[in-house]
């Protein structure tokens, strides 16, 4: 197993737990806004814990896949405006 595989898994577990714990709707409560947003989160917190069971099981691929998946979630999410991330620092593209 390269170690280039391992760190960069390990990087992106990371950099998607700082980047849910940072992104927040950006709807108020009950409108379809905050519905996706809601929706975002949810499947970007389902990929982390996917990428968690893969990296216990051995296959960092599928872990590193599911780490990227759900970071693209909170991308998409921040990019058409259901989510508010922080727009200084390293978590997010836009």
């Amino acid at each position: 197993m390269p170690a280039d595989l391992a760190e960069k898994t390990d990087r992106y577990e990371v950099l998607l737990a700082e980047a849910l714990d940072a992104a927040e709707p950006a709807g108020e409560t009950g409108t379809p806004l905050a519905e996706a947003a809601e929706e975002c989160l949810e499947m970007a917190g389902s990929y982390l814990g996917d990428g968690r069971h893969f990296r216990e099981q051995g296959d960092l691929v599928n872990a590193l896949a599911s780490f990227s998946y759900g970071h693209g979630w909170l991308d998409a999410g921040a990019r058409i405006g259901v989510l508010s991330v922080p727009q200084e620092g390293h978590l997010f593209t836009v």
